[in-house]
């Protein structure tokens, strides 16, 4: 589909598009979303009017039709100024990946146009006050009532709830048999019972709403149920195949955005006759940065290859590509914050923003702890 080793024109064409619009309308409110904790509002104006806030959705239901290498590319040029605002376009595929794979027609074309022409976004809700990792635990119920669901429970670390007008909701429609008692269904945010927890606190992506999400006593056609019932669980762990290749090219953002500004200021701070970046030391801080960063991008675009594809081993690249790309953001934003000194450690420089919203791409969408047993299991199968 695409050469792994040399972008495509077209491909190239999206960075620079992106590009400009993010260094003219996104990266300068990075810091004041970050400061308020304010949803960037801009940034959606700007990214909604290129039609770069929901890539992925395809032509026929009136989007941009983005692969999923333009569609990580576009999240990493975001992310590289602001990594709030880099969850609009990531969060929008996670929310709708659900429908791609698993909805009916109908439901898809009843919601899919919506989020392409940018009328609402759609965040996903699969984790639980008790049921993180384990998501299978969740306690969520859904129970049938003729022709409707009634759901009630509580969704936890929901990002952008509150701002997104549709969600998916992973809930139990059988329960005693585990996984496979799991459903998921389509709610919006105008659903009698819908309501929201306050913002959580949070050390990074500020400008990012996480909230609970409770339902209590919502009521929803049974039309807005996603595939078969007790089908949710594997729809939600395929969906986050496909996305934590977005999360990983958030956390090249990132980085990426740590390197230019440390390759700025290395070039101009003088110290004993000389630019700081004359020294050896230097060098070999930013060689590391730069070495760890290309490795990362490239695992990255491989994992995207597969998404698109939906390849048999996704599931084992999707998992190295979030994990290595992570930790590798965490390394640079942490180096990076170590060449500015004491100057890394102030809000005058974009570095300890960066460095407080890389931590969260080791965590969400699994943490790095189970992606190591996911790649692992996927060794021990003989899928690698």
């Amino acid at each position: 589909m695409f050469d792994l080793y040399q972008l495509s024109e077209e491909h190239k064409a999206i960075r620079e598009a992106v590009r400009e619009v993010c260094d003219a309308k996104v990266a300068p409110n990075a810091a004041h979303a970050d400061e308020t904790g304010e949803f960037p509002q801009v940034s959606l104006d700007a990214l909604r009017a290129s039609d770069f806030h929901a890539p992925h959705v395809p032509e026929e239901y009136g989007g941009a039709g983005a692969d999923a290498l333009a569609t990580a590319i576009v999240i990493e040029e975001v992310a590289r100024a602001c990594a709030s605002s880099s969850l609009i376009p990531a969060v929008n595929k996670l929310g709708t990946m659900p429908l791609l794979l698993s909805a009916s027609a109908e439901l898809k074309q009843r919601y899919l146009p919506k989020v392409a022409a940018g009328e609402g976004m759609f965040s996903y809700c699969l984790s639980e006050p008790e049921a993180g990792s384990d998501a299978a635990a969740m306690t969520t119920r859904a129970v049938r009532d003729e022709d409707h669901y009634v759901l009630n429970g509580v969704k936890r670390w929901i990002t952008n709830a509150g701002v997104s007008e549709y969600y998916t909701v992973f809930a139990v429609t059988e329960p005693g048999v585990g996984a496979k008692g799991i459903s998921a269904f389509v709610v919006e945010k105008a659903d009698a019972g819908v309501s929201f927890g306050a913002p959580e606190r949070k050390l990074g992506i500020k400008g990012s709403p996480t909230r609970e999400v409770y339902l209590d006593n919502v009521r929803i056609p049974a039309d807005r149920l996603i595939g078969a019932p007790g089908t949710g669980f594997a729809t939600a762990m395929r969906t986050l195949d496909h996305t934590r290749v977005t999360i990983a090219a958030q956390a090249i953002g990132i980085a990426q955005g740590a390197l230019d500004a440390s390759l700025a200021y290395v070039k101009e701070r003088r110290q004993f006759g000389k630019p700081i970046a004359d020294f050896q030391g230097v060098q070999f801080m930013l060689a590391d940065m730069g070495m760890r960063l290309t490795a990362a991008r490239e695992l990255t675009y491989a994992a995207a290859a597969r998404s698109e594809r939906d390849d048999a081993d996704l599931t084992y690249y999707g998992a190295a590509a979030k994990c290595f790309a992570s930790d590798v953001a965490m390394a640079i934003t942490t180096d990076a914050v170590q060449l500015l000194g004491g100057y890394g450690y102030t809000k005058d420089f974009p570095l300890e923003r960066m460095m407080r919203d890389a931590k969260i791409t080791q965590i969400y969408e699994g943490t790095n702890q189970v992606q190591r047993i996911v790649m692992a299991r996927q060794l021990l199968k003989g899928i690698i």
